[in-house]
């Protein structure tokens, strides 16, 4: 299993988080500048941002570079590695945290917001790898966190499309996982299940509904950031943070599929 980075030759780091603005992303630049390390917030809103970086500052004394992008328009990562290459600013950690959710029936969310969903967690994701690690691996060492989602271990009626492009974060980070064993370079994939942040907020407005589930069920976003940062730095490919998240995946991972989908399935739709 890989190791801690070596604080001796790797720090400070420089942290690059995507979605940093709120939520796991926010909690994660916290748990990051407690470290000591360097920060580079990405987001689509800079105002926020650089509020999260003058409070990081303020607390931590963290140095923070903001970068405002919309990582799913295409091109988004590669303009924004070229702008850290100009800047001298190698990248130590990547975060993969920016992603959208949308809750409801398939057929009644528009194809358009299919298509966001995509280009955001699927797309966005993907470039940001793509535009990041061939230079960690050309310095033989790197650390690589994605977020992904309890949703991506079981299909989950009323979030298909949001369960599905977590099913491929999750997939991809294995494969890359064992693709890089030695390498220097280690990639995580932090499966949290269902969190208080903004996005459930957005998502219990859009359909009080959700507003319904039981409050046992909703994970501390500061827990869940401690336990994606504590797996990055030791390299474990999957973090599921809290004991009844882990229970549910390892169920799903001995149960037939067969009832997997019928169980879900009868609890999905009760939401849709």
């Amino acid at each position: 299993m890989p190791t801690s980075l070596s604080p001796s030759t790797l720090t400070p780091l420089t942290v690059l988080i995507t979605g940093a603005s709120s939520g796991i992303g926010a909690a994660l630049a916290h748990c990051f500048a407690r470290g000591g390390h360097r920060l580079v917030l990405v987001a689509r809103n800079e105002a926020t941002l650089r509020a999260l970086a003058a409070a990081l500052r303020a607390t931590h004394g963290t140095r923070c570079d903001v970068l405002a992008a919309d990582l799913a328009q295409p091109g988004a990562a590669e303009a924004l590695a070229a702008e850290l290459r100009r800047k001298r600013r190698p990248i130590d950690v990547l975060v993969n945290n920016a992603g959208v959710l949308e809750h409801g029936a398939f057929s009644a969310i528009d194809a358009a917001r299919h298509q966001q969903l995509i280009d955001l967690n699927v797309s966005g994701l993907t470039a940001m790898l793509a535009a990041f690690v061939p230079a960690m691996l050309a310095r033989g060492r790197g650390r690589v966190l994605n977020v992904a989602s309890i949703a991506a271990f079981q299909p989950l009626p009323g979030l298909a499309t949001y369960a599905a492009t977590k099913a491929y974060v999750l997939s991809l980070s294995e494969s890359l996982a064992e693709e890089l064993r030695d390498s220097g370079v280690t990639v995580t994939a932090l499966c949290p299940g269902i969190t208080a942040t903004a996005m459930l907020s957005g998502a219990t407005a859009r359909d009080a509904r959700l507003a319904k589930l039981p409050a046992f069920l909703i994970g501390d976003v500061d827990a869940v950031a401690a336990e994606g940062h504590r797996a990055c730095m030791a390299g474990e490919a999957i973090a599921v943070p809290g004991a009844l998240n882990r229970a549910a995946t390892m169920a799903t991972g001995t149960a037939p599929k067969w009832l997997i989908r019928r169980i879900v399935g009868a609890m999905g739709r009760k939401l849709i």
